[in-house]
């Protein structure tokens, strides 16, 4: 079956209520991996939203570097064993920004803490404006990335490059340009660079949608989506992380990658900053954090992750600038 028929026989059954709406799709993605406690001795148990409310320190990270929690913040409670309880929550910064930062959020009907003791973003914008809110003082930037695209393994449809979303055999899964900073800020910018955004959105801004029916899908959180939506025959191609790719080919995943070059990659704009919340409740052990991450331990589980390296001035902890609209 073609992806195209295959889509639209699974919209049909949708409709129907044959088979179950996205939350289906989320499970099987994956997403109830995206909230993590760790405690010292190495158990990790999942979704529990409440543990926001009373670990020893509680990490608000942008999502894509899910696959790099698990190695970091078991070195770093091995470093610091009396932090007993950490948890840490991987899905859009943008999303925890609006919604969990500055509105009391839910995640699987539970609330969720809005005073992470550490927030970060791939959008310093986001720190900006916590600080204009007297929510944030300090940050640091403490890795890099670049945009590339993800392929179903073997690259049947033949993609050679980023211009090749236009064409209209391709069916796309896209971060979704409201919550998914990679989208928003970096994403779009580069489908305009090439004169691409009207073709591949339709101008379209919107979160586990089409975009544009039976072409471009705007996922949740595409580091979990885009790979399962390529897997299984929803989808040719999609916008994700270099490490994304990475970390998918080498846990065997059925995708391959298609590089994008400079400057249309934005390997020269992309900076992951934190901070700490002012108002967090472990503010030692948000300090003890922040400063193991300028450690060449954190920095080189970074790196074999395929992210690229913060310099020793980017690690160095700094005032923010209050946000201004232009």
């Amino acid at each position: 079956m073609s992806i195209k028929l295959k889509t639209t026989a699974i919209s049909a059954a949708l409709l129907l209520g044959l088979i179950s709406s996205p939350l289906m799709a989320e499970k099987d993605a994956g997403l109830d991996k995206d909230y993590r406690t760790f405690y010292t001795g190495g158990k990790i148990e999942y979704g529990k939203i409440g543990d926001s409310y009373n670990a020893d320190l509680v990490v608000y990270l942008a999502g894509n570097q899910f696959m790099v929690i698990e190695k970091l913040i078991t070195d770093f409670q091995k470093k610091n064993p009396s932090i007993k309880k950490i948890f840490v929550e991987t899905i859009p910064p943008g999303q925890i920004f609006k919604k969990q930062i500055l509105k009391q959020g839910k995640i699987n009907g539970q609330k969720i803490s809005k005073t992470p003791d550490v927030f970060a973003s791939v959008n310093i914008n986001h720190l900006r404006k916590l600080k204009s809110k007297k929510i944030m003082n300090e940050y640091i930037i403490y890795a890099h990335n670049k945009l590339e695209l993800m392929v179903v393994k073997g690259n049947p449809k033949n993609i050679k490059g980023v211009r090749d979303l236009a064409r209209d055999d391709l069916v796309q899964s896209h971060p979704n340009p409201l919550t998914e900073g990679i989208f928003k800020f970096y994403g779009s910018e580069m489908l305009k660079d090439l004169g691409l955004y009207q073709k591949v959105t339709a101008g379209k801004k919107c979160k586990s949608c089409w975009a544009i029916p039976g072409k471009t899908w705007f996922t949740s959180r595409h580091h979990r989506e885009t790979p399962y939506r390529l897997e299984n025959g929803q989808a040719d191609v999609g916008i994700v992380w270099a490490t994304e790719v990475s970390y998918a080919i080498a846990s065997g995943r059925g995708v391959d990658r298609v590089t994008i070059p400079p400057p249309f990659n934005k390997e020269s704009k992309v900076g992951y900053a934190i901070g700490k919340l002012i108002a967090g409740r472990n503010q030692k052990n948000a300090d003890t954090y922040l400063a193991y991450l300028g450690t060449d331990d954190a920095q080189n589980i970074y790196a074999s992750y395929d992210f690229i390296k913060a310099t020793t001035d980017e690690l160095t902890i700094k005032p923010l600038i209050p946000f201004k609209k232009k």
